[in-house]
């Protein structure tokens, strides 16, 4: 299958191109710089140049493929609120492109949160300002209806691989190594879920390859580690304190911090048989192999 990737590079997007190259996959990403574009060609895909603010390169990359995969999100946590909207003009671009024609779609979303509650597969996303991909991501899901094999993967809040990536886990990270104090917002008891990056990028795999029209999945390896547990192992190898932080000290993500959102993806091992074999968002973090 010839598919077209965006975010192709990017954290998930690359480990998404490696699997799919070595499943037996032809890959088309997109690019928007000479770097991406140099990185994707040396990974062994094809390049396809512009970004997901152009709906004429959108559809020239699903014109072209026999599948899609929409991995690209904007991480400028300032304009979070543009993000959103960015992302649903470029999966309405890219389901209008592939209406009739029964090619799969497959859209990166995150796992709800419901405080107190462990989210499932059969869970509805939230409203609200992050709540808004949930919105973009049922948009893609409603396209079974109109001939497209649509399936959204859900990630959790910290995509993970040591020396690589923690996701939000990462920004704790970057917190304890700017403040000097390894922090955790109310009583740390709040759980957040988590999923190594490559276990991800081969669920990724399996909606493009056997999930049915409108499937949602969960690409959940950890249900959920406190918020104090990922502290207390950030400060024991960074050699720092433990303290707790106001949730304001965490910018625009700190009332997310501070809700207990665990999530679960026994569905999607049921239905998929797909398990997770890479290391824990705990045991990579005890590694200490921490990204600049």
């Amino acid at each position: 299958m010839r598919v077209f990737v965006t975010g192709a590079t990017g954290g998930i997007g690359s480990a998404v191109v490696a699997e799919l190259l070595s499943t037996g996959h032809e890959v088309l990403g997109l690019a928007r710089s000479d770097s991406s574009a140099a990185r994707l060609e040396a990974a062994g895909g094809s390049v396809l140049r512009g970004d997901i603010s152009d709906p004429d390169v959108l559809r020239a990359g699903a014109q072209q493929a026999d599948g899609v995969m929409h991995l690209a999100f904007g991480h400028d946590f300032t304009d979070f609120a543009g993000a959103i909207a960015q992302e649903g003009a470029a999966t309405r671009t890219l389901g209008e492109a592939l209406l009739g024609t029964g090619k799969p779609l497959v859209m990166a979303s995150g796992t709800p949160a419901l405080p107190g509650q462990v989210t499932t597969e059969e869970t509805v996303a939230n409203e609200g300002t992050a709540g808004g991909r949930g919105v973009n991501a049922q948009h893609v899901i409603d396209l079974a209806e109109q001939g497209v094999r649509s399936a959204v993967v859900r990630l959790p809040r910290s995509v993970h691989q040591a020396g690589v990536a923690f996701g939000f886990a990462g920004m704790l990270i970057n917190a304890a190594r700017r403040t000097g104090v390894s922090g955790f917002v109310g009583d740390g008891s709040q759980r957040w879920p988590a999923v190594h990056r490559l276990d991800a990028a081969h669920l990724f795999c399996l909606a493009l390859e056997h999930a049915e029209p409108g499937t949602v999945l969960h690409a959940v390896g950890d249900e959920g580690d406190t918020m104090r547990s990922l502290a207390d192992e950030i400060g024991r190898q960074l050699g720092l304190p433990v303290e707790q932080v106001p949730a304001e000290s965490c910018g625009f993500l700190g009332t997310i911090f501070g809700v207990d959102q665990p999530s679960s993806s026994a569905l999607t091992r049921e239905r998929f048989g797909w398990e997770p074999t890479h290391p824990s968002l705990l045991a990579d973090l005890a590694t200490g192999d921490y990204p600049a």
